[in-house]
C-alpha cells in the first residue's frame, strides 16, 4: 500500500481524537511497543520501543538505544480538529415533531461547511463495570445526522456570508418524534452495554465524507482532518521507520490543541516533561545527566501550513508562500508564534536536504498574524530548540481540506531521517547531527 493510501486509511478509521490515538497507538503495538501506564513504576529496558497514553487521545512514543545516548529527538502533532461536541444532555425537541442533537462547536470552524451533509457520532463513552470504571471508544458508522440548512426562498442572503447562529442552526437533525431517551439507547447499544451502565459520553460529530485523491493527475488529496492527523501520520510512520540513533526519539501526539492547549492532554501541560523525566531516571541518569540531555535535545512541531490560494493570493506574503505538492513547509514569525530561529530552521532545511526533501518558508502576511503552536506552547515546560513545519494545505479548518498528495511522503522520508540523527552540541558549540 502506498503512502497516499495508506494516510487515507489512517484519516477514514480516525473519526475523533480518541481513534486517531488508538489508532497511532495500535501501529506502535504492531511493530512492538510496550505499552506504559503513567500509574505505574517504569522498568526500562534497552532497545525496547516504549508507548504511553494520557487521556485516550494524547500518546508518546520512545525508543530507549542499546547504549549511551546524547539527547532526546522529538516531534510533536495533534490529533483534535475542529468539530462540535454533543452535550451530556443531548436531545433537544423541535419544531416540525423533530429531534435535534444538542451541541456545542469545539475549536475555530469554518461551519457553514457542515450545513447539509451526511453527519455521524464518535467518541469515547465511560461505562460501569463490575466496581470499576472503563473508557470505551463509539462510532456509530452510519449516516446518522443532518444539519439543514435553510432554504434560498426563505433567507435570500444565504451566500452573502450571513452568520450562523450555533445554538440555533447548527443542531443536527437526529429524527422524527420525540422518543425520550432513543440518542443515549443508540449509544449504549453501540458500547455493547446496559442504558443503566453508561454513566457519560465524550461524543463529536464527524463527517461521512471519505479521502479521496483529486486533480487531473490525482496530485490532491481531500479529506476532514488534514490538519493536524497528515501530520500525525507522517511523524508516526517516520519514527517507526527510523533506523536507531545516538540520540533518543520521542513522538509527542497531543490533544486540545485546537482549543488552546491547556488540558492535562494538551502541549500545554507536564506530560511531555513528565515521560521525559521518566525516561532519563530509567536510564540512570542523574540530575546533571538529565539537564544535558535537555541541552542536547531537539523538537520538531508539526502542524499544517497555509497554502497560496489560487483565488486569493492576497492573503498570502509575497515573499514567502508554500504551493501544494511543494514539500515540508517552514513556517517562521518575528513575534515567535512559530518557534522557528535561525539555529532550528538551519537544522531540519539540512536533514531535509540530505534526505532529499524539497523544503519551503512560510511567513504570515505582516498585517495577517497567525495562531500559536505546538511548539511555542510545549518549551514554555521544556527549553529546547525548537522549529516550527508543516504540510501546506487549503482550506484549513474546513469541514474538508486540500492538500498536495506528494507532500505526505516528503514528511515521512524528512521524519525517518531526523529520528535515525545523533543530535548534539559540540565542546565549541556547534551543532553535531
Amino acid at each position: 500500500m502506498d503512502t497516499v493510501q495508506k494516510l487515507f486509511r489512517f484519516l477514514d478509521e480516525s473519526p475523533t481524537c480518541y481513534h486517531a490515538a488508538a489508532n497511532a497507538k495500535a501501529a506502535l503495538t504492531a511493530a512492538g511497543a510496550v505499552e506504559l501506564r503513567e500509574s505505574e513504576q517504569w522498568k526500562l529496558e534497552k532497545g525496547t520501543l516504549y508507548v504511553v497514553e494520557r487521556g485516550d487521545s494524547a500518546l508518546m512514543a520512545f525508543r530507549v538505544p542499546e547504549g549511551p545516548f546524547h539527547g532526546f529527538l522529538m516531534a510533536a502533532a495533534h490529533s483534535d480538529s475542529p468539530t462540535f461536541k454533543v452535550r451530556e444532555t443531548a436531545e433537544a425537541a423541535s419544531a416540525g415533531n423533530t429531534l435535534r442533537l444538542s451541541v456545542e462547536p469545539y475549536g475555530g470552524g469554518v461551519w457553514r461547511g457542515w450545513l447539509d451533509r451526511p453527519l455521524s457520532v464518535a467518541g469515547r463513552v465511560v461505562i460501569r463495570q463490575g466496581d470499576r470504571l472503563v473508557s470505551r471508544l463509539v462510532n456509530i458508522d452510519r449516516d446518522l445526522l443532518v444539519i439543514p440548512g435553510v432554504a434560498i426562498h426563505m433567507d435570500r442572503s444565504v451566500n452573502k456570508g450571513a452568520e450562523l447562529n450555533p445554538a440555533v442552526d447548527l443542531l443536527p437533525l437526529l429524527g422524527c418524534g420525540k422518543e425520550p431517551g432513543a440518542f443515549r439507547k443508540l449509544i449504549a447499544e453501540a458500547a455493547g452495554v446496559r442504558e443503566e451502565h453508561l454513566l457519560s459520553t465524550e461524543l463529536f460529530l464527524y463527517p461521512r465524507t471519505k479521502a479521496v485523491q483529486t486533480g487531473l493527475n490525482g496530485e490532491f488529496i481531500v479529506s476532514p482532518r488534514l490538519d493536524d492527523l497528515q501530520c500525525v501520520f507522517g511523524c508516526l510512520e517516520g519514527f517507526l521507520a527510523a533506523k536507531p540513533g545516538g540520540s533518543l526519539p520521542v513522538l509527542a501526539v497531543f490533544n486540545n490543541e485546537e482549543v488552546g492547549s491547556n488540558t492535562r492532554q494538551g502541549a500545554d501541560s507536564t506530560f511531555l516533561t513528565d515521560v521525559l523525566e521518566r525516561i532519563a531516571h530509567g536510564c540512570g541518569l542523574d540530575s546533571e545527566g538529565w539537564k544535558a540531555a535537555v541541552a542536547n535535545s531537539f523538537m520538531v512541531s508539526a502542524d499544517n501550513a497555509h497554502a497560496i490560494h489560487p483565488a486569493h493570493p492576497e492573503y498570502a506574503d509575497k515573499g514567502e508562500f508554500p504551493v501544494l505538492g511543494g514539500g515540508i513547509v517552514i513556517k517562521y514569525n518575528a513575534n515567535q508564534r512559530y518557534t522557528t530561529d535561525a539555529v532550528s530552521g538551519a537544522v531540519f532545511q539540512a536533514i531535509c536536504q540530505e534526505a532529499g526533501v524539497p523544503v519551503q518558508r512560510y511567513s504570515n502576511r505582516a498585517d495577517l498574524p497567525g495562531g500559536s503552536t505546538l511548539g511555542n506552547i510545549s518549551t514554555a515546560h521544556l527549553s529546547v530548540p525548537t522549529v516550527d513545519i508543516g504540510l501546506p494545505q487549503l482550506a484549513m479548518h474546513s469541514i474538508c481540506e486540500t492538500a498536495g498528495a506528494a507532500d505526505t511522503d516528503y514528511l515521512v522520508k524528512a521524519m525517518t531521517a531526523y529520528f535515525s540523527r545523533d543530535f548534539h552540541r559540540d565542546r565549541d558549540g556547534g551543532i553535531v547531527f
